[in-house]
């Protein structure tokens, strides 16, 4: 459907009047004032996780040479980590992941200013990160991991035969549709695709020691991705139905077929 027809399309919504509306309002005002309780609640909850000690000396590639985990800090105290999935048989990155990198770029400032590092990983090599990075106009730090047991260590890689070993044809005929699509727009096949993985990973430098202190991955990252917020407030919502983030887009791609 074109977005002309989009807009043209006949909603079928119960329709009531002011007072209708504002007593409705009320009541899920009620409700949401509820969830950002809740949410602040499981924010102190998260802070409250038992931190670990991270023993092994990772380094990895970055703009600036071989540095540490300790140097990522970048003389900051809190440093996070989105696990953006690119991996060495890619020839683009994830569109998913890049409308996340979208949404996070303008942030970083902000952060910095709050005593926070925030910077991509990938497995791909440097220079193919930094050439994916200059065409979608980022600024914010990304280093590689591909000389480092970084993203494995977390969970976040694996290799083509460990891969390979849990993604039977059961399994793959059960995935959803996002992970062929996104296959074929990183130039890889669903096995090289997912020999990656996404998600977010926090980490403290204390005392001169540095502690692993939370991650999430799957629809856990969705604070990341403000534009489903936001569509979450449209009339018509995330309209996605089967076809779960088929509809997202690199952002220099959209109009494309």
């Amino acid at each position: 459907m074109t977005a002309k027809r989009r807009t043209e399309a006949t909603i079928n919504h119960r329709v009531g009047t002011r007072e209708e509306w504002l007593a409705a309002r009320e009541a899920l005002l009620t409700r949401e004032k509820e969830h950002t309780r809740l949410g602040d609640a499981l924010a102190r909850q998260r802070r409250e996780l038992p931190w670990v000690r991270v023993e092994k000396k990772y380094r990895f590639d970055t703009d600036d040479g071989t540095r540490t985990l300790a140097e990522l800090f970048d003389g900051r105290s809190q440093l996070l980590v989105y696990h953006f999935m690119f991996g060495p048989s890619y020839q683009a990155g994830c569109p998913t992941c890049s409308s996340v990198a979208d949404a996070v770029n303008g942030i970083v400032p902000h952060l910095n200013a709050r005593d926070v590092t925030m910077l991509f990983v990938s497995q791909a090599p440097l220079r193919i990160v930094q050439a994916f990075k200059g065409r979608m106009g980022w600024s914010f730090p990304w280093v590689s991991t591909a000389n480092s047991e970084f993203n494995v260590d977390l969970g976040y890689s694996s290799s083509e035969q460990q891969t390979r070993a849990w993604l039977t044809p059961q399994v793959e005929e059960g995935m959803p549709p996002i992970a062929a699509r996104n296959a074929r727009e990183t130039g890889t096949d669903v096995v090289g695709y997912l020999t990656e993985s996404f998600g977010f990973s926090a980490f403290v430098l204390d005392n001169g020691t540095i502690y692993h202190t939370y991650s999430t991955a799957g629809r856990g990252v969705e604070f990341l991705m403000s534009y489903y917020g936001i569509l979450d407030r449209t009339p018509k919502g995330r309209e996605e139905g089967e076809g779960f983030q088929l509809w997202i887009r690199r952002h220099d791609e959209y109009g494309n077929p």
